[in-house]
């Protein structure tokens, strides 16, 4: 038996259609914080994204900052959500769905620049393997390392997504 590939969600497809470039990746994150408005608080830039692994960019900017004046922890919290959304997206097959249930994480050292969240699973779940007779869904922990600019770990965060099969 010949193993097919698994379909493509609009969020996905839309990626894959817009060039491969700057202008590219700002229309995406553009229209990626027009849907889920709150990304939009760390003005996140999504550099590339495949299935399996996604890396998102925030800028140091006033509005992230907290009175430290260092990157405020739950704004990178919310880029290293972003970094996992767009994994899914990009991962899930249209035939299952996914919601975040859990997050897991580890402020490492103080963010004094600009982020780089990277959502990275090692390996591709099976997602055929879900049969409804026998489970209604699974739980797919996703890491995602947000780093400096100099490539230091500032923070780690384990995110439990909840799979299932739509209905």
């Amino acid at each position: 038996m010949e193993a097919t590939l698994p379909t493509t969600g609009p969020t996905y497809r839309a990626w894959l259609r817009l060039p491969q470039n700057t202008v590219g990746s700002a229309v995406f994150s553009l229209a990626m914080c027009v849907r889920v408005p709150y990304f939009g608080s760390v003005l996140p830039r999504v550099r590339s994204m495949a299935p399996g692994k996604c890396t998102v960019t925030a800028p140091k900017w006033w509005g992230i900052r907290n009175h430290l004046g260092t990157f405020h922890a739950i704004a990178a919290c919310n880029l290293a959500e972003a970094a996992m959304g767009m994994l899914a997206e990009a991962t899930v097959p249209t035939t299952h769905r996914w919601i975040p249930k859990e997050m897991n994480v580890r402020y490492l050292a103080k963010a004094t620049t600009s982020l780089t969240a990277v959502a990275q699973l090692a390996d591709l779940p099976d997602f055929d393997a879900i049969d409804e007779s026998i489970q209604d869904g699974f739980d797919l922990v996703v890491p995602v390392s947000v780093t400096d600019a100099h490539g230091l770990e500032v923070v780690h965060a384990d995110i439990t997504v909840w799979i299932s099969r739509n209905r």
